[in-house]
């Protein structure tokens, strides 16, 4: 065993060299799979002071390629939702309205789907050369791109291993994966959406301040503008959970043809992010995020940068078993985490760090919160291969009084 593991389990301190000799090791191959996940098990058990967080932030950073910082590129990330696809609305509605914005983005971690998962789902190149990320830049002013190997390799290999080890739960790593690769991508100014609720990694707003905290301290260190959005995870966002079926739910809102608490959230994303690029007031800002949304433009966008990285929004049609309320009244919530679970299970993510996934699959929740259903009325449809229903219907609860319905947003941290 390595001193500095020795030094883990006994809650020590480590210093830079020392976190480095790990990570590296395990980038290296000189540190297997049993080791690391030892290590990311005693760092989620344990925690990592401020300063160990920071510098593990620099070592993934240091591990590959950087992007020279541009004030001008603005970025968003979120920590991982269930049925989270506000990046494929919200870069096409900023792109419409001028804003050069980049966006890396990873795969799906745990019951929480992947962007780029979404995006491959549909034909989308998503492992870009630096050449072509600008050029997609230039062309469309949106990009959307893998983690490449030469891009923060230890966080990648590290983010697979915490896919399938259970150590995803973690804000020191949290913060360190997350903002090694903003850093890293060359982004000036960063919007980070800090999932909280039950179908996301952060369950309480004590751990989602903490966690943004960490985050725009690292930012300043780097001269990062980051503003951390804390917002409701207990319910899907969105009807659809999956990854082809999300991108359909993406093209109809962006075609006018939904609305909801999804389109609502991104419509605050967008704004506040605007804000930052453009010293407008956010009433000026989010008339302008509603009229490209409203008239076609943000739909343009998507669709130009779709075909530019070679995909296809064509229609989706798979076939689907349909689950029925076993009771009548309201529905008063929605378990997003027996949800995403369930997604996971039909196809749509990864069980093992080894699986392949099917892009067809998914859930698509035919009532939502504050529906009123009958007994027998179908509430979801589930793509897919055959799995147990039965927990499924743990994540409806029911009430005989229409529930009240709290507002997506929780705070904005700056």
């Amino acid at each position: 065993m390595l001193r500095e593991i020795k030094k883990l389990e006994e809650k020590q301190k480590l210093s830079y060299k020392e976190l480095d000799t790990i990570f590296s090791g395990y980038l290296n191959k000189k540190i297997d799979d049993d080791e690391m996940t030892k290590v990311l098990k005693l760092i989620c058990k344990n925690g990592l002071s401020e300063e160990e967080t920071i510098n593990l932030t620099d070592i993934f950073i240091n591990s590959g390629a950087k992007f020279p910082m541009n004030i001008s590129f603005v970025d968003k990330h979120s920590t991982g939702g269930v049925g989270d696809k506000t990046t494929l609305i919200v870069l096409p509605i900023l792109a419409s309205l001028g804003v050069r914005i980049s966006k890396m983005s990873g795969k799906a971690l745990g019951y929480t789907g992947g962007t780029i998962d979404k995006l491959n789902s549909i034909g989308v190149k998503t492992n870009l050369t630096k050449k072509e990320f600008y050029t997609a830049i230039d062309k469309t002013n949106m990009v959307i791109s893998s983690q490449t190997e030469n891009l923060c390799p230890m966080d990648k290999k590290v983010y697979a291993l915490r896919d399938v080890t259970g150590t995803t739960k973690s804000i020191p790593l949290i913060a360190a994966s997350i903002m090694s690769k903003k850093i890293a991508s060359g982004a000036g100014k960063i919007l980070i959406d800090i999932k909280v609720g039950k179908g996301a990694l952060i369950e309480n707003k004590k751990q989602a301040m903490e966690l943004a905290a960490l985050m725009i301290k690292i930012g300043k260190k780097y001269d990062r503008k980051v503003i951390c959005m804390l917002t409701r995870m207990d319910n899907p966002l969105g009807d659809n959970v999956g990854n082809k079926i999300e991108v359909q739910e993406v093209i109809d809102i962006l075609k006018n043809k939904k609305k909801g608490n999804l389109t609502n959230l991104c419509v605050e994303m967008a704004t506040l992010m605007y804000t930052l690029t453009k010293d407008i007031s956010k009433e000026k800002a989010r008339s302008m995020v509603k009229e490209v949304l409203n008239n076609g433009e943000a739909y343009k966008k998507f669709e130009s940068y779709v075909k530019l990285e070679g995909g296809s929004l064509e229609d989706i049609d798979t076939e689907c078993a349909d689950l029925v309320s076993l009771k009548s009244g309201y529905i008063k919530s929605i378990n997003s985490r027996v949800i995403g679970e369930t997604s996971m299970l039909l196809g749509a993510g990864r069980v093992k760090k080894t699986d392949s996934i099917n892009y067809d699959a998914g859930v698509v929740l035919v009532k939502n919160v504050g529906s009123k259903v009958k007994k027998g009325d179908v509430i979801c449809k589930l793509y897919g291969k055959s799995i147990n229903y039965d927990p499924v219907y743990k994540a409806f609860s029911y009430s005989k009084l229409k529930p009240s319905i709290k507002g997506i947003i929780i705070n904005v941290v700056e």
